[in-house]
């Protein structure tokens, strides 16, 4: 004679249906990996790039609502463009968080060749030239500059190229090949364009991809001698840039006011009317239509001057706290890609950063580069948030983040493994 057991039914006094007890488990799994703790380094960078990107977003609607006005615009009509931009970045970056590092190393080639490709259009007929730079493409009456995405392509191929090549990095043949051919060619379609700021930050974007990967000194330091050379090559064979160094040089920049003195002369007056606490958020007085690029390359120069020294410097503190999230990763990372891609994105937005306030505090030439996460235009905040999605995705992979993840995994099924109903006695 057989004797059946009774079957144990779960707490609730439901029977789960057949087949499906397993799926449930890797439901409650998996969910427990989406809420599981994230490492301060990845609160760190989203929370600055997020202040940054709305402090972007109430600067640019202060600096353009003046001259919108005076348009016959509504004065929001230029805010509420950057915030549609702005709402779309912002979600793009926490995506791009989710995905693994095997992705990123997946893309590196497509991500180049699409961005060379993307940025090629601006030689079509789709091109659009400003100031004497060809460095836009007008599609459906958008705007939009196809070397900033170049910039986060070029980030993830030199780092996937260099991960790849680690073990022979000691020799220089190794390094330049085929790194710098392809790399200088990419910069070269930025160059035909006329577009030197860019072309710097792409530069400089290669050489922290270089330095980061560990290479020797000696071959390190070739790079930045045929960089730098480049450079002085380009601003001396080109008149407009020449002028506009030596304007740069000129210690009575007044005598020039007229001419290439006129806007470095207003966004050093704009700083300077703002003293230590601002003439107040609106107040500013170079917004109408004194200081010209006032929205995008000198919107610095509005923080200062409504904000004051305070805000400058709060500006100033949300960089620095990025580029330590970010020199974190850089730090505690055990995968080289990881390493290199993340050294090349920071002294990428870092540095244009840097160059960007240099330039309003005349410490450099007019360069025409914007200020990350904040100058107007679309296609600069959404690299420059999809790039902070990438680091916060390398976030994930830190040995400290990792470990944490599986313990609150190892939590979660201790908690449920008590909360689940044992067999009554026989």
């Amino acid at each position: 004679m057989t004797t059946t057991q009774p079957r144990i039914r779960p707490a609730g006094g439901t029977e789960p249906e057949p087949g499906r007890g397993g799926r449930g488990l890797a439901a409650r799994v998996n969910l427990g990996r989406v809420l599981a703790p994230v490492p301060s380094e990845f609160l760190l960078i989203a929370s600055t790039a997020l202040l940054l990107t709305v402090f972007g977003l109430v600067m640019v609607l202060s600096a353009t609502s003046a001259t919108a006005t005076a348009d016959g615009e509504a004065p929001w009509d230029a805010a509420v463009k950057q915030m549609v931009f702005a709402a779309i970045g912002v979600p793009l970056m926490f995506i791009a968080s989710r995905l693994p590092v095997s992705f990123w190393k997946r893309i590196a080639w497509p991500a180049l060749i699409f961005g060379v490709a993307f940025q090629l259009l601006v030689f079509t007929p789709l091109g659009n030239a400003s100031d004497g730079n060809r460095n836009w493409i007008v599609i459906a009456g958008f705007q939009a500059q196809p070397s900033e995405f170049l910039k986060l392509g070029l980030a993830l191929w030199v780092a996937f190229v260099l991960f790849r090549k680690r073990t022979l990095l000691t020799k220089w043949q190794h390094v330049f090949i085929p790194l710098v051919p392809v790399a200088g060619l990419a910069i070269a379609t930025v160059l035909a364009g006329h577009d030197l700021g860019t072309a710097m930050v792409l530069v400089l974007l290669v050489l922290g991809a270089l330095y980061f990967s560990g290479v020797k000194l000696r071959i390190f330091v070739l790079p930045a001698i045929l960089a730098a050379a480049a450079v002085a090559v380009l601003a001396v064979t080109s008149p407009d840039r020449m002028r506009r160094f030596m304007s740069f040089l000129n210690p009575n920049c007044l005598d020039d006011y007229y001419n290439d003195c006129y806007q470095p002369l207003h966004g050093i007056w704009g700083l300077a009317n703002g003293g230590i606490f601002g003439l107040g958020l609106g107040n500013s007085r170079e917004k109408y239509d004194w200081l010209p690029a006032i929205a995008n390359d000198y919107i610095f120069a509005v923080v200062g001057e409504e904000l004051g020294l305070i805000g400058c410097a709060v500006v100033l503190t949300l960089f620095a706290l990025y580029a330590v999230g970010a020199f974190h990763v850089i730090r505690k990372t055990d995968d080289p890609f990881v390493r290199i891609a993340a050294g090349g994105i920071t002294v990428w937005v870092v540095g244009q950063a840097l160059i960007n306030i240099g330039v309003v505090l005349r410490v450099f030439p007019v360069l025409g580069v914007p200020l990350p996460f904040m100058s107007q235009g679309g296609t600069s905040l959404l690299s420059v948030l999809v790039a902070s999605g990438v680091l916060l995705a390398f976030t994930r992979t830190l040995p400290d983040a990792v470990a944490r993840r599986q313990a609150s995994i190892d939590a979660a099924a201790a908690r449920r493994r008590r909360a689940a109903p044992r067999p009554a006695p026989r």
